[in-house]
């Protein structure tokens, strides 16, 4: 409730630098002004903007990217295409390095990751922003659809198709990529071989929110860096633990009989994905 808190509430403006003042997520005319969650002993980044904080994810990426002393900067959003000229996806942050001449000396691609919410988060907040100061302290447990971080979603849906597309083409180039991500994200993934800094192709900028007890605010911290090797991280992340064949059987058993009696298939008990 300070009076900087109160003013950026009041005109939707984001303190991580979004490329333009205002948030943007969800909707430009309403956003939703929600960064991270709370889960368990760690801070769900749910918005890829608030790993802007300070810039410290490019100063982590021009480390690992560039030599000591190099000119760089970065540039936003771009572009990449396949051989046929389709496009791959946006890149969230190529970093470049460059002579005094201003041409090109080397790049990297970073690729920041937030994490997908499952349930509501857009009920809660909408009810603390009809009166912040008299329900700053809130308890929303309980209530219907409540929100909540989805790791899977967030590494099957978003994640590994990145790595495939996007991190293929790089690689093929020889060209390094780091991924931004939170620590709770993180130790949902498969355990990753590591390597030495020197024989990285890939980067892992893990992250978390901690509390600063004079500000009262939370700021972003890089927990670690884990440095692998491309198609090593790439086929243990796509890569499914393969269940048992009988569990599998018993399913397809189950809808075969019901099709040949019924003529009907049995429908699913769940979506793969929670709704986002």
């Amino acid at each position: 409730m300070t009076d900087e808190a109160v003013r950026y509430r009041k005109n939707k403006l984001c303190p991580y630098n979004n490329k333009v003042p205002n948030c943007t997520k969800d909707k430009l005319n309403d956003p939703l002004g929600v960064c991270a969650v709370f889960e368990k002993d760690y801070t769900a980044v749910t918005c890829p903007v608030r790993f802007r904080e300070n810039w410290i994810i490019v100063e982590d990426g021009a480390d690992f990217f560039f030599p000591k002393g190099a000119n760089w900067t970065s540039l936003t959003e771009v572009r990449l295409k396949d051989k046929y000229g389709k496009s791959a996806g946006n890149i969230d942050l190529v970093l470049v390095s460059y002579g005094r001449d201003g041409k090109i000396k080397d790049f990297g691609a970073l690729e920041v990751q937030g994490v997908y919410i499952s349930g509501n988060v857009r009920d809660p907040f909408e009810y603390y922003m009809k009166d912040p100061s008299g329900r700053k302290n809130m308890d929303w447990r309980g209530q219907p659809k409540y929100p909540g971080p989805d790791y899977l979603s967030s590494s099957r849906k978003r994640l590994a198709p990145q790595l495939i597309f996007k991190g293929g083409i790089l690689n093929s180039w020889g060209k390094k990529s780091a991924v931004v991500l939170d620590q709770g994200f993180f130790n949902t993934l498969p355990k990753l071989t590591e390597v030495s800094k020197s024989q990285a192709e890939i980067a892992w900028f893990i992250y978390d929110l901690e509390l600063n007890k004079k500000t009262n605010r939370y700021v972003l911290v890089k927990k670690r860096t884990v440095y692998t090797k491309f198609l090593e991280s790439l086929d243990k992340i796509t890569r499914s633990d393969p269940g048992n064949i009988e569990s599998f059987l018993t399913v397809i058993q189950k809808k075969l009989t019901k099709k040949l009696i019924d003529g009907v298939e049995e429908e699913d008990e769940a979506p793969l994905f929670p709704e986002e």
